[in-house]
C-alpha cells in the first residue's frame, strides 16, 4: 500500500475538521490555523482540511494526521476559486499536503488550462492524492473518470446550476456513493451528529465538517439569533 493510500484509509468513516479563515475573518493567520488544526486533532479529528500553502505548511509541523490542501484564488478570467490551475495545485502539494483538493466543475479555468490535463500532470509529479471538489453527480462522474482518487461534495449549492439548500446535499452524497468507484467526502452546511450519522449511512467515505466547528462568528451568530427569536415569542402579545 502506497503511503498516500493509507494515509486515506486513515480518514474512512471518520470526521475531518476544516481549519480556514480568510483575510476579513477574527482567526485570519497560519499559526492561528495551526492552533485550530492541534485543537481538532486533539478533539478527535482524523484530518485537517486547510487553505494556501502557508496555512498547510505551519499545520503539517503541528500535526501528523492527513492534510487536505487547496488554495483559494481569484482569477479575472474564471469562477473557479478553489486551487484553479496546475501551479497552484504544486504549489499546495510542495506545501505539505496529503491530499490536494481542487474545483473540478465543467466551468472554463484560469488561462484556458484543462482539468485533465492537470490531473495528469499532478499525477506524473506529486504522490499526493487529488480531491475533485463539485457540485453535481455529472461533475463527480466525470472526475472519477479522469483520474481523482476522492470526490467531495464540496461545491453543491456553491455553482449556481447547483442544489440550493441549507441543509447537507444528501441526494449528491448518495447519487455519487452509487456511481462512482472512488471514495466519497461529504462536505458542505453539516451541522449535526445526526446528518453526519445520515451521510455515512447513504455511503459517505468520511465526513468534513468546517463552520459548525472552526467558525466562531457564525456560531456565535446562530446562538444569538435563535435566542432573540426565542426573546421575541416570549414578549409577544397573545
Amino acid at each position: 500500500m502506497s503511503y498516500a493510500a493509507f494515509q486515506l484509509q486513515r480518514l474512512q468513516g471518520k470526521l475531518i475538521v476544516s481549519c480556514q479563515a480568510l483575510v476579513d475573518e477574527e482567526l485570519y493567520g497560519s499559526e492561528i490555523m495551526a492552533k485550530m488544526a492541534l485543537a481538532a486533532k486533539n478533539g478527535g479529528a482524523a484530518g485537517i482540511r486547510a487553505n494556501s500553502p502557508e496555512d498547510i505548511a505551519e499545520i503539517r509541523k503541528a500535526v501528523q494526521i492527513p492534510v487536505i490542501g487547496l488554495w483559494k484564488r481569484t482569477y479575472s478570467d474564471s469562477d473557479i476559486y478553489i486551487t484553479p490551475t496546475l501551479s497552484d495545485a504544486k504549489q499546495v502539494a510542495q506545501a505539505g499536503a496529503s491530499i490536494v483538493a481542487m474545483d473540478a466543475t465543467l466551468r472554463r479555468r484560469p488561462g484556458g488550462e484543462d482539468l485533465q490535463e492537470i490531473v495528469a500532470a499532478m499525477k506524473a509529479s506529486c504522490p499526493c492524492l487529488l480531491m475533485a471538489d463539485v457540485s453535481t453527480v455529472e461533475e463527480g462522474v466525470n472526475a472519477a473518470e479522469i483520474g481523482f482518487d476522492i470526490v467531495s461534495t464540496t461545491l453543491s449549492g456553491y455553482t449556481p446550476y447547483s442544489k440550493q439548500t441549507d441543509d447537507p446535499d444528501f441526494e449528491l452524497v448518495a447519487e455519487l456513493s452509487k456511481k462512482v468507484d472512488i471514495p466519497v467526502f461529504a462536505e458542505g452546511r453539516i451541522r449535526t451528529l445526526e446528518q453526519a450519522a445520515s451521510l455515512l449511512k447513504l455511503g459517505a467515505y468520511a465526513i468534513v465538517v468546517g463552520a459548525a466547528i472552526t467558525k466562531p462568528r457564525t456560531i456565535t451568530r446562530r446562538f444569538a439569533d435563535q435566542l432573540e427569536l426565542i426573546a421575541e415569542r416570549a414578549v409577544k402579545p397573545v
